[in-house]
């Protein structure tokens, strides 16, 4: 096994119906539906938390490549539009790709130019593991990037 391999520890505990404590090294976090589908509304709903992981990733590994290549992130905003088949978490049947699309729109602001972020999308697409998971998982993830000033 490489020793670049980890084994990382996330324990859940559960509150109630829809409510999830979630604890990893010393971060404390909820997962927990919104109030009109029965939660408390303490905190994204696992479905929203997916979402928010791809988000976050696309952030790290983006900010990683840039900072390899040898240029500077003034800002950066990720907005998703998530294109989610309700069958399953419905118990009407069930979905083998739940969540076919997913749509982000990249707004950056930087000194590399448009062909040097053609070449950091690609890195991104090789290197961004919550992205790798979710692309093998059949859903199809579109990225529409805009440099900004």
């Amino acid at each position: 096994m490489s020793e670049n391999v980890v084994h990382m520890k996330v324990d859940g505990s559960s509150k109630s119906h829809s409510r999830t404590d979630i604890i990893t090294r010393d971060v404390e976090s909820v997962i927990d539906e919104p109030i009109v589908r029965g939660g408390t509304n303490l905190g994204l709903s696992p479905t929203e938390t997916l979402v928010s992981s791809l988000i976050g990733c696309t952030n790290v590994i983006t900010h990683r490549i840039m900072e390899k290549m040898g240029f500077k992130i003034n800002s950066m905003n990720i907005r998703s539009k998530t294109i989610f088949n309700k069958d399953g978490v419905g118990l009407i049947q069930e979905v083998e790709v739940p969540f076919p699309e997913i749509t982000l729109d990249i707004e950056i602001s930087t000194n590399a130019s448009e062909s040097d972020l053609v070449k950091v999308q690609k890195q991104l697409a090789m290197y961004c593991p919550v992205a790798k998971v979710i692309r093998n998982a059949g859903t199809k993830i579109n990225e529409n990037w805009t440099k900004i000033n």
